[in-house]
């Protein structure tokens, strides 16, 4: 019996203006597929765009990684230190502000892999690389809103239940969601 492995082998990288179009591609085959088992066609295509897509926020701050496996990017993922909790660049109208570490919570954001490439790591090596970034910039404790098939991959990481609420959409449609939080305390 083969296990699944802990994190990727391949590389991380941060993004970069350059892999736009490769995530704008990337993401909508892995709601697509991914989330179908959790949300409806209808609350997946209204969720494309405001909730699901690229935010060329991260990719400018530094803090989007991508895992790719021979030049193809094949997983997504990335951590914010602004007040958004979730949703691309369609899902908003002007620049977050910064966080303040001694007060806010970091944000985890964005995380979509290829569905071929499910279940092999890349969530757990991306989460990874986050938290470390996260502790280096000083942050306390990190914030999700995590979708319901994302809620098992952060609870393995210890991620809590805050509550379980929804998104407004279009068309009078929400999307249920888990917001999760965790303490960044140093681990010995």
């Amino acid at each position: 019996m083969s296990s699944l492995p802990d994190t990727f082998p391949g590389p991380l990288r941060l993004a970069n203006e350059a892999d736009v179009s490769a995530l704008e591609t990337l993401i909508p085959l892995s709601v697509r597929l991914l989330q179908s088992s959790y949300y409806s066609q209808a609350q997946i295509d209204a969720a494309l765009g405001p909730v699901f897509g690229v935010d060329r926020q991260l990719i400018r701050d530094g803090t989007y990684f991508v895992a790719e496996q021979d030049g193809v990017i094949v997983g997504c993922g990335g951590w914010s230190k602004r007040r958004s909790l979730y949703g691309g660049d369609s899902g908003r109208t002007r620049e977050d502000g910064l966080l303040d570490p001694l007060r806010d919570a970091a944000r985890v954001r964005a995380f979509f892999v290829h569905p071929d490439w499910a279940r092999r790591g890349i969530g757990r090596s991306i989460i990874t690389a986050c938290e470390r970034a996260i502790r280096e910039s000083g942050f306390r404790t990190v914030d999700i809103v995590a979708t319901l098939a994302g809620e098992p991959l952060y609870a393995s990481f210890g991620y809590s239940v805050v509550e379980r609420c929804d998104i407004a959409m279009s068309s009078g449609l929400s999307l249920p969601i888990v917001r999760m939080t965790k303490s960044m305390a140093r681990e010995v």
